[in-house]
């Protein structure tokens, strides 16, 4: 409570919110407005972006790289945000004066740490990996580790 007040909490709460539907909402926007020429049977569980744009017959390459700069610019500033706050978490941690609350400390933060840098690290890949080493098991396997498994 010393270190953050609960206004900042609810507004770090509604900015996560809010980048999250303003970019949920402007990919969907997107998907909805694709024609569809190759049927609407997507090749896994998941009806993913990649997925639908691979059944899009138009040629969406602006709106594509539109998305993904504004998802990159989001993504981005929500990085950030979460290294600056580990930095000030690890600052308070390193503060406490014995070696078991330090270690306690520790060990609540870095299970986290691992969950976002897996999570963060599959949906690059999913997301801007080359189309040559593309399939339809690979492309399953990483959805399950950034959505599933997260």
């Amino acid at each position: 409570g010393t270190l953050l007040g609960s206004r900042a909490c609810v507004h770090m709460a509604a900015a996560a919110w809010c980048s999250g539907f303003l970019n949920a909402l402007l990919h969907t926007a997107n998907t909805f407005s694709l024609p569809l020429c190759q049927g609407n049977a997507v090749e896994q569980s998941f009806c993913e972006i990649p997925q639908l744009l691979k059944l899009s017959c138009s040629h969406s390459y602006l709106r594509e790289l539109g998305l993904l700069v504004v998802s990159v610019l989001i993504t981005f500033g929500c990085f950030v945000f979460i290294v600056g706050s580990y930095v000030q978490i690890f600052r308070a941690v390193l503060r406490i004066p014995s070696e078991q609350g330090r270690h306690k400390a520790f060990s609540t933060c870095l299970p986290h740490l691992v969950v976002v840098s897996v999570f963060i690290s599959t949906a690059v890949f999913a997301y801007l990996k080359p189309h040559s080493i593309s399939s339809p098991s690979l492309d399953l396997v990483v959805s399950v580790l950034y959505s599933v498994v997260t």
